[in-house]
């Protein structure tokens, strides 16, 4: 894995917060890696860049972004109507 540079580090700190929900596409130098399709949701994205994650399938692991492919799960609209006084 290549060393991220400060700005990328802080990159991922600030698209994923914790709370962020991802679904990870493809694990790559894991021997026990979490499935592909997997949700989870962000608990901290450590000093070195990694994203650790507790995923839905009750396992936590860290997603390498310079490794692992993954994408966020953006909030879905609210379909209730707004209502405004």
């Amino acid at each position: 894995m290549k060393c991220l540079s400060n700005q990328e580090i802080q990159y991922y700190k600030d698209t994923y917060p914790k709370g962020t929900r991802v679904v990870l596409d493809h694990m790559a130098d894991d021997p026990r890696p979490i499935p592909p399709g997997t949700a989870g949701t962000v608990e901290v994205v450590d000093d070195i860049g990694q994203i650790h994650c507790a995923f839905d399938n009750g396992r936590y692991l860290a997603i390498c972004p310079e490794v692992d492919t993954f994408h966020k799960i953006e909030p879905e609209e609210s379909e209730e109507p707004k209502i405004t006084m």
